[in-house]
């Protein structure tokens, strides 16, 4: 090709322009929540909440709150059989199909009822009948109440594991395995190093999660 044909450009830099000031608290009035509304529960998102998601699988009835997108996001990644072995999936879908998911309960009489004041009093002395189920609540041993544990959702649980927390983790222990970590990952601790300074934010993003639900 000719010389007189080849492509000149006309400018050669691209100027960035500078940040005015104050350009920051204006877009940040953008996201100002107004009154009666809730922010969204995404860590770090500050738009106010339009959408409700479940917590969990065992939390039908416990709710996040977000905004459209995140509240999109995280319909996009939720698997209601997450973590569940193939004979449970079966049994879940069997139940499903048996009782619509609905739930059942046992045909027993209460602690109160005749049947079992009768069965008390005739137990032992060789009038009574054998029980083995424990359909009257009178006989049988008695089994202990299971202990009641935390229940947990996706993000909570999220935020514990960037922590290198267990589910069971309480307030002190969050607390201190916090700064435990920042200490450990902050430039300052390790001369000017900043290869730890993602882990750091995403450290210090969990934290600011649990706080938010309560947990610390």
């Amino acid at each position: 090709m000719s010389g007189a044909f080849q492509y000149k450009p006309k400018f050669v830099d691209i100027r960035v322009r500078p940040p005015v000031e104050g350009e920051a608290e204006r877009e940040a009035d953008v996201h100002a929540l107004k009154p009666g509304e809730r922010q969204c529960d995404h860590p770090g998102c500050l738009r106010a909440a339009t959408a409700r998601a479940p917590k969990g699988r065992d939390m039908l009835h416990e709710h996040y709150w977000f905004c459209q997108p995140h509240a999109a996001e995280y319909n996009r990644n939720w698997n209601f059989f997450a973590g569940l072995s193939e004979s449970e999936i079966r049994r879940r879908q069997d139940e499903e199909l048996m009782t619509g998911g609905r739930p059942t309960w046992q045909m027993k009489a209460g602690r109160m009822s005749r049947e079992a004041a009768a069965f008390t009093a005739k137990f032992g002395t060789g009038q009574g009948y054998r029980d083995p189920f424990n359909m009257f609540g009178g006989g049988g041993a008695q089994q202990k109440p299971e202990a009641e544990t935390r229940r947990l959702g996706k993000i909570e649980r999220n935020a514990l594991a960037d922590l290198d927390l267990d589910d069971d983790a309480d307030g002190p222990k969050i607390r201190a395995r916090y700064t435990e970590l920042v200490r450990r990952l902050h430039p300052d601790a390790n001369n000017g190093d900043r290869s730890g300074e993602h882990r750091l934010q995403r450290v210090i993003r969990a934290y600011q999660t649990l706080r938010k639900v309560g947990m610390v």
